[in-house]
Formats: structure tokens, C-alpha cells, sequence
């Protein structure tokens, strides 16, 4: 259980060793802590009943990414991390909200799965909870890097989208449906390269959109280091993009850590780039926004929450790099690999959580 810690800002600004006078940010141990260093976090954003605890620690590193809720089954969908060997690929860890119980699980055509979301297929209706996952698979050196669509209630899959007319993509990591068009914004990073199991790159580094009922595709942006999470503002004016480059092989924080903000124009360009936050730690990896506005994004030590003015307003320190996470009703889900944290009982309320648990 956890209390939420106050930082002062002023006494942080001249005093390197400040953060260390917390016993509870300076130990060994998994422990997690909600850290206000503004109080609207305290007040507005996780509220003064909020709760963190460990779910799990386990031996392996089942909590990794995506981190999707279905209706029909009730969980949580994450996918774990690449463990070095082709021969044992990444699973999907399923997470029961019953209970909070767990199990592994593969799905055919699914390959290197990665991040993902919930999805509507083209004639779907938006009246009711999509009824299917869409993974970003990896590929592996026989199966190219693409979108899947995953019905987890039937075991069956749909590959949607393998290729930029024509040319393979290198390893596609993370995917946004935009909940008016239908259309698929995705990010195109180099990890199955930098991990093995992929093909040197072929093509920059970019942010896509295809549309699903037609095919086309268009890259968005380009420029980034490592394009990796992606996230719309509530009112889909605005695309967040994470840059992990900080992250090849090794870890080298002279390279991108950041977030940046994209206007978007007419629902299918993006205009504007600029900076939006860079973390104090580590690297920014899965992004989520709230209802209010609020930016969630996975960092070097946990979860840290921005205005959208991008204004650090806290933490859910977790002391270890944070992948990503998955907001429930009056929660949140925090993912560091062999550990599953849950923050209960928190005011803010995620962009998706109406779509997705059918909640309005």
C-alpha cells in the first residue's frame, strides 16, 4: 500500500540529493510509490483514496507491452518481453479481471507481438466494444513485421496489413485506432533488429496511417530515432509520439528520450512537431492520455503523468523501467516486465476506457 509523497520542487531545484532523503525511492527492493510534484496529482488526478500494489513478480517478463482490455473475455492483454530465442516466441499473458489471475497463450499468424489496441474492423459498428485485439507483430526472419487483428474469444486471427506498398517494414511496434475514421496510426521502430530476430532495417523510421476499408497507407511523420508509443489527445487534435532511441542494444541517454506533439490536420496529416516532455528518467516508452487531457507515459522509473501544457504532475514510481500500462475502471495497470503493479481506486479516468469496457 502506498501514500501519496509530496516533492517540493524548490528544495529538488538546488539539491541533487534531494529525492534520496525518501527511504521509499532508494531501496533494493519492488516497491512502488505515488510521488505529487504538483498537487492536482494528489487531488484531481489520483485522488486521496488511491492505492498501489504489487500483483506480481515473477521469474520471467510476462508484462511487457500492449496491455488491451476485451469485453467477451474479460481481460487484459499483454504481451510479453522477446526472451533471446525464435524457438520459444513472445506470448500473449492474459490477465483475468476477475480475479487477476494469469495465463500465457499464442495466437496463429501471430508471430513477435508487440503493442496494441483495441479494434473495430472496416463495417463494424462503434455502438458496442471492439470486438477484436490488433497486435503489432514483429515478424521474425521468415514472416514480415505487420498488423494482426485477433478475435481472442475464438481463437482466430486476420493479418490486415504486412507491408508499405511493397517494401517491408522493419519492426512495428505500437498502434492507435482513431475512434471516427476507423484509420490505424502505427510506429515503425528497429527492435527485432537491435534483438536479432529481424533483418537489418530497409526503410526509415516513421509514423504510418492506413485505412483498413481501402488500403491506403501514408507515412505521417518521419525523423525520429526510435518512433515507438503513440497516443491521441481527448479530443483527437493531438498525436503524442514517444522516441526511445535512448534504447538500441544498450542504453545511451545522449540519444532521443522524448515526446513530441503533433497537431492533427484534417484527421489524416500531421502538422507542428514539437517537443512535449522528456522524462527525468530513463526513457519515454508506452503512452496513454486521460480524459482530462493528462499524458501517461512509461519511463525509466514508472509512470509519469504530464498536463497537457506538459507539466510533470507525478509518479507512480515503480524504481524500474516501465513499459507500458492499462487503465481500468478506477485503475490502473503499471507493466516493468517481471512485474505487474496496480494503482486502485484513482480519479482519472482513461481516453478508452468508455470504448473499450462499454462504461458511459
Amino acid at each position: 500500500m502506498s501514500n501519496i509523497i509530496p516533492i517540493d520542487l524548490l528544495a529538488l531545484s538546488t539539491n541533487l540529493n534531494y529525492l534520496s532523503s525518501f527511504p521509499a525511492l532508494n531501496t533494493a527492493e519492488p516497491a512502488v510509490s505515488l510521488l505529487a510534484y504538483n498537487t492536482t496529482f494528489a487531488t484531481n488526478v489520483l485522488g486521496e483514496n488511491a492505492k498501489a500494489r504489487q500483483l506480481y513478480d515473477l521469474p520471467w517478463q510476462a508484462f511487457h507491452e500492449m496491455g488491451t482490455y476485451h469485453k467477451a473475455t474479460n481481460s487484459i492483454y499483454i504481451t510479453s518481453n522477446w526472451n533471446g530465442s525464435l524457438e520459444n516466441p513472445i506470448n500473449v499473458t492474459v490477465l483475468s479481471l476477475e480475479d487477476y489471475a494469469l495465463s500465457s497463450t499464442h495466437y496463429p499468424n501471430l508471430y513477435e507481438a508487440n503493442g496494441g489496441t483495441g479494434y473495430y474492423p472496416p463495417g463494424s459498428s462503434n455502438d458496442s466494444t471492439p470486438p477484436k485485439l490488433l497486435f503489432c507483430d514483429q515478424g521474425d526472419f521468415e514472416h514480415p513485421s505487420g498488423l494482426v487483428a485477433v478475435d481472442p474469444a475464438t481463437n482466430t486471427s486476420e493479418v490486415i496489413l504486412n507491408n508499405s506498398l511493397g517494401r517491408n517494414f522493419s519492426s512495428l511496434n505500437d498502434v492507435r485506432q482513431h475512434p471516427k475514421t476507423g484509420d490505424l496510426w502505427f510506429t515503425d521502430a528497429d527492435y527485432g533488429f537491435f534483438q536479432s530476430f529481424r533483418p537489418a532495417p530497409a526503410v526509415p523510421k516513421q509514423v504510418y496511417r492506413f485505412e483498413p476499408s481501402t488500403g491506403v497507407i501514408q507515412v505521417v511523420a518521419d525523423g525520429f530515432d526510435q518512433p515507438n508509443g503513440l497516443e491521441f489527445s481527448p479530443d483527437l487534435q493531438t498525436l503524442y509520439v514517444t522516441d526511445t532511441g535512448a534504447q538500441h542494444v544498450t542504453q545511451n541517454l545522449t540519444r532521443p528520450a522524448t515526446i513530441y506533439a503533433f497537431d492533427v490536420v484534417d484527421k489524416v496529416r500531421l502538422g507542428n512537431r514539437r517537443t512535449f516532455a522528456y522524462p527525468d528518467n530513463g526513457f519515454p516508452d508506452g503512452i496513454h492520455a486521460e480524459t482530462d487531457g493528462n499524458v501517461w507515459a512509461n519511463c525509466g522509473d514508472g509512470v509519469h503523468v504530464w498536463s497537457p501544457q506538459g507539466i510533470l504532475l507525478g509518479k507512480i514510481f515503480v524504481g524500474a523501467q516501465s513499459n507500458n500500462m492499462a487503465f481500468i475502471p478506477g485503475g490502473v495497470l503499471v507493466f516493468s516486465n517481471s512485474q505487474l503493479w496496480i494503482v486502485e481506486n484513482i480519479k482519472a479516468e482513461g481516453r478508452e476506457i468508455c470504448r473499450d469496457f462499454g462504461a458511459c
